[in-house]
């Protein structure tokens, strides 16, 4: 038997896309051990000074202006594939990405980054190439960059994104509901009490997780994370500081003067466990994070969402009864009082978010995937 060849590409807009990609290539390798995954970095295949000012201007927008990133998504939501900007697009580094698979011959391509895929879509309807190209829309809605008619098969969270796909004129078949890929960690029950040992919190305290993304953007987290320690209703705090440096030396005098118990943490690679030991995440609403945090059953409470794909998933929690959305800081003190006064509402939402998703989305995923390499291969052999 060949050994399977996959190419993955991601990009490092948001960490999103990559613990996408990251988890598929373990479910991969669950499945079949030998296969051979390179896993590539879109923003690589670029002009490199343009990709680091591409990625610089981004990373400001969704920290200072993030309403004008609300702006220019929801101004491009609509755009047609065969548009002018998405036919130019498309045109980006195809060259080196047709030499780069030529070369490594993959069975088939896996996308979690909308371009990427458009790029390699298009060059599959211009008969450019000939391998399969697989897309994870890794949010809870579909914007119109995600959307062309090569792609052979669409990985999407839930049925209101696959009937959004299908108004685009996507084919059903095309189209496979499995939620979105997330590490096989997530699907482990874990000892709550060895994890709350190890971080020296107390077992019969309500945990309030306190997360602000890879930009470091949860606005007022030192101040969320006073009005906890403050709080005359017993709570202890967990708060990923993740890369800001600032924010975590910021917290020692927080901590020093804290009535209830704070762990600061800075970037952490035990999300699973942190998201296991806690009554409530407060946090961003990215595609990965809420799919995480559903997977542990976990409510949110998601504080001014980015206006954009992370107010469309924000609309989502809120939707199924999994969490709640704060738009101004008084909004989330009022939020957090009442649950700590009423945990009875954490559990309601805590089943909500129980039921929200099928479970085993990386699984359902890569079977679906490759029961379609398997069709492909049939299908060259016949013709």
């Amino acid at each position: 038997m060949e050994q399977l060849k996959v190419l993955v590409f991601s990009a490092s807009f948001g960490n999103g896309h990559l613990r996408a990609a990251e988890a598929v290539i373990e479910g991969i390798l669950i499945k079949d051990p030998s296969a051979k995954i390179i896993h590539l970095d879109f923003g690589d295949f670029l002009n490199k000074p343009i990709n680091t000012i591409i990625k610089s201007v981004y990373s400001e927008i969704i920290k200072y202006v993030p309403k004008l990133w609300g702006k220019l998504y929801y101004k491009t939501a609509q755009v047609q594939p065969k548009s002018m900007s998405q036919r130019l697009l498309s045109r980006l580094g195809r060259s080196n990405f047709l030499e780069y698979i030529d070369q490594f011959k993959p069975d088939f391509i896996v996308c979690t980054y909308p371009t990427v895929s458009s790029i390699l879509a298009q060059l599959r309807i211009e008969n450019l190439l000939q391998i399969p190209i697989v897309t994870i829309i890794t949010d809870y809605t579909v914007h119109s960059h995600w959307v062309h008619p090569g792609v052979d098969c669409y990985i999407v969270s839930c049925e209101e994104v696959k009937e959004s796909l299908l108004s685009w004129g996507i084919k059903a078949h095309s189209i496979r509901v499995t939620g979105i890929p997330v590490s096989l960690s997530f699907e482990t029950d874990l000892d709550r009490g060895h994890i709350l040992a190890k971080l020296g919190l107390k077992h019969d305290l309500p945990t309030f997780l306190v997360m602000g993304g890879s930009y470091g953007v949860l606005k007022s987290a030192k101040r969320i994370c006073k009005k906890l320690a403050d709080s005359l209703v017993p709570v202890q705090v967990i708060v990923v500081c993740g890369k800001n440096e600032k924010l975590f030396r910021s917290l020692e005098t927080v901590i020093a003067q804290a009535r209830n118990p704070i762990v600061r943490l800075e970037y952490v690679h035990n999300v699973e466990e942190l998201m296991s030991v806690s009554h409530l995440i407060i946090t961003k609403a990215g595609g990965l994070t809420v799919s995480e945090a559903l997977r542990k059953h976990l409510p949110l409470l998601i504080y001014k969402p980015i206006p954009g794909q992370e107010e469309e998933n924000a609309h989502f929690v809120q939707s199924i009864g999994a969490g709640l959305v704060a738009e101004n800081e008084f909004e989330l003190g009022q939020y957090l009082s009442h649950f700590l006064r009423n945990p009875k509402e954490l559990e309601i939402m805590r089943q909500k978010a129980s039921v929200a998703l099928i479970g085993h989305s990386t699984e359902r995923a890569v079977e679906d995937i490759l029961q379609i390499v398997l069709d492909n291969k049939k299908e060259a052999k016949n013709w």
